[in-house]
């Protein structure tokens, strides 16, 4: 299998890239009616081969930045390009030159030849990190419990500078799963671990919570939330009976909670951002879908969003800022989640969902800026796994629904059908996309499955 995939990639590499002409050249748009009908007669209609031809690159990356989206499957990135872009517009992500899809399905546990067609984010984190399928729930272990390796471990092996960055915890499956091995995703702190993870808890000789392996790993830049199990005891070893936090002080890192603290945090030691106690505060709010739908409406800047909390996009350019140091023959991999596109997604939420979605898309903004002056960066955007949100008709689903006015003025309705209010929506087992620029990139052309992804990233930064 391993070779079929090899041969493909190498057939793509070598002009069979036809198919990503669809994903070329930028769509300047803005979102009133009359410029989105002049976009609408134009869109589409160039030749983008020398665009595409360009983006094609052999070689090494000096850097890595990979855009994970939580739960942002096509119709996500759909509903957030309706809503702030108009359906002739282009989202930041929508500019990558070349794109593909990829599988995203985990294994049992215990019974790796066997697929669960429907990830959680645990298992797919750990797939693109280490090359290997697992179980749900697992964190960077194979399906029999056993560490595997990651790509920021890697990368930290080899003298990379590394960065990890979410709206979620820190503690949170996707970030988790570059600087930790658990058997259980809510083993994040050090009391959770004693519960449910014995094997891999501190008292037991194991490495400890996902907070604790974290310090451990040490990224150059962690931001994100969670810092409610930093300030958990940890239960054994030289900083038994002290907290998480203090183990990372001891670490070197300069801890920071707030925009402010954030933009003056400086280059040569490494960096701790926690800006919330669990996950961060969404930035839209509106109705939730219900049955029957709900009166058409416009989202609202969300009230409770703190006025000191960074968003995405600044904490990408301040990473992309301390990682980024030419003095040095080494580049950097950075690894940059919008983590609640799939928490609002379970909520049946459409204005979180997509208010999130354009906030990631703002901080993928961000990190093709930093390409296009560094050539020699790879930014890679995709997500670990689909969502259950569809644009309907909006009689078309007995299920719960809600009808955004997009930023042209229309009505789209998103459904939600695979739970019922006030339940959880499920993930879905479709492919979702890929897309990239710079060096390597032309390897994700095509359909790969997600543990591909590792091999790229490895590929692309000469790790061994």
């Amino acid at each position: 299998m391993a070779s079929l995939f090899a041969g493909r990639r190498r057939w793509l590499v070598a002009g069979a890239l036809g198919a990503a002409l669809v994903a070329a050249a930028p769509v300047a748009l803005a979102t009133n009616g009359s410029d989105n009908a002049d976009a609408r007669s134009s869109a589409g209609t160039g030749d983008r081969t020398a665009d595409v031809r360009a983006a094609v690159q052999g070689g090494h990356a000096r850097n890595v930045i990979l855009f994970i989206g939580d739960g942002m499957g096509q119709s996500e990135i759909t509903a957030a390009r309706n809503y702030e872009r108009g359906a002739a517009g282009r989202l930041a992500m929508d500019e990558l030159p070349l794109t593909g899809d990829y599988t995203t399905y985990a294994v049992e546990q215990n019974n790796p030849a066997k697929p669960n067609y429907v990830t959680d984010s645990a298992a797919s984190g750990t797939g693109w990190a280490t090359g290997t399928k697992t179980y749900n729930g697992a964190i960077s272990v194979d399906a029999y419990g056993n560490d595997v390796p990651t790509i920021l471990e890697l990368a930290k092996r080899n003298g990379l500078r590394t960065g990890d960055v979410t709206t979620a915890e820190v503690q949170d499956a996707t970030p988790a799963v570059l600087g930790a091995h658990v058997v259980n995703r809510d083993c994040k702190g050090p009391v959770e671990t004693t519960a449910k993870c014995a094997k891999n808890a501190k008292e037991n000789g194991g490495l400890g919570s996902i907070a604790e392996q974290l310090v451990q790993t040490r990224p150059d830049v962690l931001l994100g939330g969670g810092a409610k199990y930093f300030n958990q005891q940890v239960t054994a070893g030289k900083f038994k009976g002290k907290t998480v936090l203090d183990q990372a002080k001891a670490a070197g890192y300069t801890v920071v909670n707030t925009a402010a603290d954030l933009a003056a945090a400086k280059k040569g030691k490494p960096v701790l951002g926690l800006f919330a106690d669990g996950n961060m505060p969404v930035n839209w709010t509106g109705p939730a879908a219900v049955h029957g739908g709900t009166a058409p409406t416009r989202c609202a800047p969300n009230p409770k969003l703190p006025a000191t909390q960074p968003k995405l996009a600044d904490q990408t350019r301040k990473a992309l800022e301390l990682l980024d140091d030419r003095r040095s023959d080494k580049g950097f991999f950075l690894q940059v989640e919008g983590a609640s596109i799939d928490k609002q997604d379970h909520a049946a939420d459409p204005c979180g969902q997509i208010g999130e979605t354009v906030d990631f898309d703002a901080a993928i903004a961000a990190g093709t800026a930093f390409a296009r002056s560094h050539p020699d960066t790879l930014v890679l955007v995709t997500a670990d796994h689909g969502h259950s949100s569809q644009i309907v008709e909006p009689a078309a689903t007995p299920g719960l629904t809600a009808t955004l006015i997009t930023n042209e003025g229309a009505n789209m309705t998103l459904a939600y059908g695979t739970a019922e209010a006030g339940g959880s929506q499920s993930h879905t087992g479709t492919q979702v996309r890929i897309a990239g620029l710079g060096p390597q990139a032309a390897n994700i052309v095509g359909l790969t499955n997600q543990t591909d992804l590792f091999g790229t990233l490895k590929r692309a930064l000469k790790l061994r």
